[in-house]
């Protein structure tokens, strides 16, 4: 049964319409990406599934008792503020020292429990977010652009770390990003989106769709294919992200 079920969804802010018809699911386990041109409707759709925005038409639909953890786009944090990590996390409450511990761990970061958030660096920060997105132990995680304005190595790490992240606990991802050749390599489905779907399917799929290249041109498929023939290189000893990648072709 699937996590979340959108069916012919439309989403309008006064008389502009977003959204048309948008109908996907997500289902148990699996790492989908959402791409699209600015204004293509990308974070109107997460807000939807989250219950933030009303559907004009159609509806979403959430498995009977299905967890959704969420990671925004940014947060801003007074940097005057004098608030540990540990601190934050405890926010709005009922939130123990062991759940933190685990969730740091999870986001790659366990060490960051008595930093102070103001001085944390900028993919630090995300791990954060994300290490508070998963206290719940989440069945689908939502990450809107979660790696905007990280260097190239910074998005690539924390990737890696979603996908370590749903190794070790199962969940489901449903990603935002505009970075195609990380997303194509990281993902199991791409959703190709412009105020409706485009295309999706596989990311090898996706990058050889006409609407897909009538987006972002031709060279995202060059791309996926020198990060995929490095990747493999790097990963030559059978690992489970190796095992991922070349399915997903």
């Amino acid at each position: 049964m699937s996590l979340v079920s959108v069916a012919d969804l439309s989403v309008r802010y006064g008389a502009r319409t977003v959204l048309s018809h948008v109908s996907l699911r997500i289902d148990p386990g699996e790492i989908v990406t959402i791409v699209g041109p600015n204004g293509s409707g990308k974070t109107s759709l997460l807000r939807a599934i989250i219950g933030a925005v009303k559907p004009y038409k159609g509806r979403v639909e959430r498995g009977h008792g299905v967890k959704i953890g969420y990671v925004p786009q940014k947060l801003h944090v007074d940097e005057t503020l004098p608030i540990t990590v540990s601190r934050f996390l405890k926010l709005p409450g009922g939130v123990t020292a062991s759940d933190i511990d685990q969730a740091l761990t999870k986001a790659g970061v366990p060490d960051l429990p008595h930093a102070q958030l103001s001085q944390l660096s900028g993919g630090q920060f995300q791990r954060v977010l994300l290490a508070r997105a998963l206290i719940g132990k989440p069945d689908l995680l939502l990450l809107d652009e979660a790696t905007q304005g990280l260097d190239q190595r910074g998005s690539a790490s924390f990737y890696q770390q979603i996908e370590t992240v749903r190794q070790n606990t199962g969940c489901a991802v449903l990603m935002i990003s505009h970075e195609l050749h990380v997303v194509m390599s990281a993902s199991d489905r791409v959703i190709c989106l412009n105020g409706h779907v485009c295309c999706e399917g596989t990311p090898a799929v996706v990058a050889s769709a006409p609407e897909y290249r009538a987006l972002f041109g031709t060279g995202t498929g060059g791309a996926l294919a020198l990060y995929r023939h490095e990747h493999d290189h790097e990963h030559d000893h059978g690992d489970q992200h190796h095992d991922h990648t070349e399915a997903a072709e």
